[in-house]
């Protein structure tokens, strides 16, 4: 009973969240934002709805995989967010009317980043 509880716990809080991130994906306008609304909430709300699903197996082969999935998606669920937001932002020109983009450069200082096309670059 105590470990049914424990997973429910953990379980509808990132449930949750994860309505949050879809919430998010729906609602805000730009892409940059919708990414960020995904990326910030899909970590968190897979953590716990598997954190949960580990509770509620008990110490097995299930957990083991459970919490190897757990670190697989922390893992590469940033990466994917950054280099997809990346394409973005290095493919559409008139980004910069909308919002402010910055870089860090060389000596750890923020600058406005220099956006160029795909075939000014060659």
């Amino acid at each position: 009973m105590i470990r049914l509880v424990l997973a429910a716990v953990l379980i509808l809080p990132g449930l949750l969240a994860l309505g949050a991130a879809l919430l998010g994906v729906y609602r805000f306008s730009t892409m940059l934002n919708r990414v960020h609304a995904a990326a910030a909430c899909d970590t968190l709300g897979a953590l716990l709805v598997l954190l949960g699903l580990v509770v509620l197996s008990g110490w097995n082969g299930l957990s083991l995989k459970l919490l190897l999935t757990i670190l697989f998606l922390w893992l590469s669920s940033p990466v994917a967010s950054h280099l997809i937001v990346h394409a973005e932002v290095r493919t559409q020109p008139h980004l910069a009317q909308s919002c402010d983009l910055m870089e860090i450069d060389g000596q750890g200082k923020l600058r406005e980043m220099a956006l160029t096309t795909p075939n000014e670059e060659n």
